[in-house]
């Protein structure tokens, strides 16, 4: 009996150490969109580790990258690191000849490669109850545009879906976009 309490303890800590992240990141997502951020897919150069485009500008990749980098995980380092060991496992659509810190991580098809190598590849369904807040999502916007998001704990009007925070044009957003656009990749990732 003692040995059955100290596995669930132990279970309920996992559990709630996952879910203490998962709000955390999710809170994260919900502080960027009070900053004002301008759609702007330039190529930047920017430092290494730890850059960043200037904080009023940025697309889609951008607020995934900023809300991990509020938890201390730094995407841009995580995702070259992975590139630069395993260049050959990454999209080659670009015409990259080798890993480069200031654009890999800020590309939605390389995110979706480090998410499904390093976090959880998660199923994706029309069932709203499947996406839970700190959950990764991508989606085809028609051709080969993609887009990504974070789920976050904010409901939606009806009460039946999670909200996401996003940038699709009109800087670091709350919409109830979930099941707006062809979803293509749900992850979760912690380091």
């Amino acid at each position: 009996m003692k040995f059955l309490f100290l596995i669930l303890s132990f279970i309920s800590l996992c559990v709630k150490g996952q879910t203490t992240f998962n709000t955390k990141l999710s809170n994260a997502a919900i502080e960027l969109t009070n900053q004002q951020v301008v759609y702007d897919p330039s190529y930047f150069t920017i430092s290494y580790p730890n850059g960043d485009v200037p904080s009023n500008k940025g697309v889609c990749t951008d607020v995934v990258i900023r809300a991990y980098r509020k938890l201390g995980i730094d995407l841009q380092k995580e995702v070259h690191e992975d590139i630069k060991l395993n260049f050959n496992k990454y999209p080659k659509i670009w015409g990259l000849k080798k890993p480069n810190t200031n654009i890999d991580h800020r590309r939605v098809p390389n995110l979706m490669v480090f998410f499904a190598r390093k976090g959880i590849v998660k199923p994706i369904s029309k069932t709203s109850s499947d996406y839970l807040p700190g959950d990764i999502v991508c989606w085809n916007l028609g051709g080969a545009i993609t887009h990504i998001g974070l789920v976050v704990d904010k409901k939606s009007e009806d009460g039946l879906r999670y909200l996401i925070v996003h940038n699709i044009g009109g800087g670091q957003v709350l919409a109830d976009c979930l099941f707006s656009y062809k979803i293509i990749g749900h992850y979760s990732y912690k380091k």
